[in-house]
């Protein structure tokens, strides 16, 4: 693949950065925008990696990153937002307007390329205002497909090592012998991080494939309950986890609104109401892998103990 220079929007995050590391090991050079540079330290020390304090939001600004680009990859995403129908203005900004701007810098800088991660189980008729947000994004996306190739990508929820996911769980577990759950019986796919960052690495060298959209899911299904005990016996904990009806899930996210940063919101609770699933293999001959093999290297490991240990060694 010959070396292109790609603009990573969103790429100081969890995901973005695992795609970062992979297209900068493939010699691309990546330009990272970012409104607070202190939070992508971690990113500077890739060889072909630029950050820059910019905000995407802004047409003037977004036009100026764009300029000599090869491709962009949209990774921008956000779990809260304030009510508003269909969606929050929170969601719109983030999941509807930027994609639109995107779309139009680069049809005004020749951009011919466009990668736009969205989330599997996005639905203009949606239980969720996030699942119909990310559809609207989508379809700002794909009203670019005339003047660009552009890929939409869906992933499942995505775990790796620093995700708030798998993660979040395993404190929880720590802190708390008593889990009161909301979703238990929803379902997920859960597909590896880096598995993602394989797949954008491989379509932004496959332009004959734009205009199409793909689901990432991981190579196995499992209940949210399951996945919580798994993440427990990893740890050798024994919580009891107490499946909670909808509208007391829906009580409990309410409380939890009120925090600074929630763990969990009403919208997160409907958006369980579909099961974040697919039948569809990774594209690009991608092989899955099993969150067995990969979690518990980080699981395990991430207690006071063993970072004691890591330190010594």
């Amino acid at each position: 693949m010959t070396a292109q220079r790609i603009v990573l929007i969103g790429g100081s995050g969890f995901i973005g950065s695992a795609i970062a590391a992979r297209l900068c090991a493939a010699s691309h050079d990546v330009l990272i925008p970012t409104r607070h540079r202190s939070r992508a330290a971690h990113l500077l020390l890739l060889p072909t990696a630029e950050v820059v304090d910019a905000d995407v939001h802004d047409p003037a600004q977004l036009a100026s990153l764009l300029r000599g680009a090869d491709a962009v990859v949209n990774l921008v995403g956000i779990l809260h937002s304030r009510p508003g129908t269909p969606y929050g203005a929170d969601f719109a900004r983030a999941h509807v307007e930027l994609p639109r701007k995107i779309v139009a810098a680069c049809r005004d800088a020749a951009v011919p390329r466009l990668v736009h991660v969205s989330a599997l189980g996005a639905n203009p008729n949606g239980p969720s205002a996030y699942q119909r947000s990310k559809a609207a994004g989508e379809a700002a996306i794909h009203a670019g497909d005339d003047m660009l190739a552009t890929t939409i990508l869906r992933p499942s929820v995505v775990f790796g090592r620093g995700d708030s996911f798998l993660n979040l769980f395993a404190r929880l577990v720590r802190l708390f012998p008593v889990l009161p759950l909301a979703g238990a019986q929803a379902r997920f796919q859960p597909v590896y991080v880096e598995d993602v960052a394989e797949v954008v690495l491989r379509g932004l060298d496959d332009p004959a494939r734009g205009g199409k959209t793909f689901e990432l899911g991981g190579p196995h299904v499992y209940a949210l309950r399951d996945l919580v005990g798994y993440i427990a016996a990893l740890l050798g904990r024994h919580p009891l986890i107490i499946a909670l009806p909808e509208r007391l899930a829906l009580l409990q996210a309410a409380l939890m609104e009120l925090a600074p940063q929630p763990l969990m919101s009403r919208d997160n609770v409907l958006s369980m109401r579909v099961d974040n699933v697919t039948a569809a293999p990774l594209p690009y001959d991608v092989t899955p892998t099993p969150l067995e093999t990969v979690a518990p290297a980080w699981i395990c490991n991430d207690t006071p103990r063993a970072r004691v240990r890591n330190r010594v060694h």
